[in-house]
C-alpha cells in the first residue's frame, strides 16, 4: 500500500462506529489514533462514553484519553496544543495520525486555524453569576439576541459554553462564531472520512446504546465517581448520560426519566454533530453499514498511483 503523508480525520455522529472503522485505518496504514472526545479526556468515565478501553483497542496506539482527573476543567485551548503536539510527534516518527471523534469544535481545533481570546476572570464571574441567577435556557436565549450564530451551535443546556460565548461578545465586540476560519488544515495535508446513517435508524440505535450503557452499569459508575465528586466537578458532570445519573442518584428524577433523556440528548447530539460536520465539504461520505466500509475508506484515504 502506498505510503501516506497526510493526517486522515474520521468524524461523524456519535453511534455510527468510528472508532471501529479508525482503528481498522490504523493497522492498515500503520497509524495511531488521536482522539478529539472531549469527555474520554477523563479517567473513568468509561462506559457512559463509550470509551475504547484498552484491550480492545488492538495494540494500537490511542492519544489524549484518560489524561484529565474529573476535577480538571477542560479547555479546546488546551487541547489543542495537546494534540498539535501529539499529531506533530506522530508524523516525525512516520506514522500516520488518525484523528477519530465527533465533536466538530475539537476536530476543527486539531486541524484548522482556530484562534481562542483571552479570557477575563471578572467578566466569566459576572456571567457566570447571571448563570446561577436565571439558568442555562434563559441565558442562552440572551445569547441569541446579540450573537444567534453562536446560540445556534450552542445547547440550550451547556452553561459553561454559553457563558463563554458571551465572555467573547463582551471581550471583543465580535459575535463568538465570527472567529471561526476556513475549513482549511494548517497542519500540513488532510483527508475526512465522514460516516452518517438514516436517523430512523441512527435514533434507533441511540435509544439502544443507551439501554447497553445502562445495563452494562452506568449508574453504578457514576454513582462511585460521585463519591470521588463528581458532581462538583466542572465539565465531566455536564456528559450526557452522567448529568441524567447524576440527577436520578440525587432523587432528581426517576430513573426511566433519566434514561429517555439520556437518549433523547443522544439524539439531539447526533442530529447537531451531523450539520455541523456536512457545513466542511473535506469530508467524503461514507454509509457506516456499508460492508466494504474499510475498503471505501482506504480508497478516500489512500492516492492511487
Amino acid at each position: 500500500m502506498a505510503p501516506i503523508d497526510h493526517v486522515v480525520g474520521v468524524v461523524g455522529p456519535t453511534g455510527v462506529g468510528k472508532s471501529d472503522l479508525a482503528i481498522e485505518l490504523a493497522l492498515r496504514l500503520g497509524g495511531e489514533i488521536v482522539s478529539t472526545d472531549a469527555y474520554q479526556l477523563y479517567r473513568d468515565l468509561d462506559i457512559g462514553t463509550a470509551k475504547v478501553l484498552p484491550h480492545e483497542r488492538r495494540d494500537v496506539p490511542h492519544h489524549l484519553i484518560d489524561v484529565l482527573d474529573l476535577g480538571e476543567s477542560a479547555s479546546v485551548a488546551q487541547f489543542q496544543r495537546a494534540a498539535r503536539e501529539v499529531v506533530d510527534d506522530c508524523r516525525a516518527r512516520g506514522v500516520v495520525p488518525i484523528v477519530v471523534g465527533g465533536s466538530s469544535l475539537y476536530v476543527r481545533a486539531v486541524f484548522d486555524d482556530l484562534d481562542f481570546p483571552g479570557t477575563d476572570p471578572q467578566v466569566r464571574a459576572r456571567w457566570t453569576a447571571r448563570l446561577d441567577e436565571v439558568g442555562a435556557a434563559r441565558l442562552h436565549r440572551e445569547l441569541a439576541a446579540v450573537d444567534p450564530a453562536a446560540a445556534a451551535q450552542i445547547l440550550a443546556s451547556n452553561g459553561r459554553r454559553i457563558v463563554r460565548a458571551l465572555e467573547v461578545v463582551e471581550l471583543t465586540g465580535q459575535p463568538f462564531r465570527a472567529s471561526m476560519p476556513p475549513h482549511e488544515s494548517v497542519i500540513g495535508p488532510a483527508t475526512f472520512v465522514g460516516l452518517t446513517a438514516d436517523l430512523t435508524l441512527l435514533d434507533a440505535r441511540l435509544a439502544a446504546r443507551v439501554e447497553a450503557m445502562w445495563a452494562a452499569g452506568l449508574v453504578e459508575e457514576v454513582r462511585g465517581l460521585a463519591a470521588r465528586g463528581l458532581g462538583d466537578a466542572p465539565t465531566a458532570s455536564r456528559a450526557i448520560g452522567y448529568a441524567e445519573a447524576l440527577a436520578y442518584l440525587a432523587g432528581e428524577i426517576g430513573e426511566d426519566e433519566a434514561r429517555a433523556r439520556t437518549v433523547l440528548g443522544t439524539q439531539r447530539f447526533a442530529r447537531k454533530q451531523l450539520r455541523l460536520f456536512g457545513q466542511d465539504p473535506r469530508v467524503t461520505w461514507l454509509p457506516h453499514d456499508a460492508p466494504d466500509l474499510v475498503e471505501q475508506a482506504l480508497e478516500v484515504v489512500v492516492p492511487r498511483g
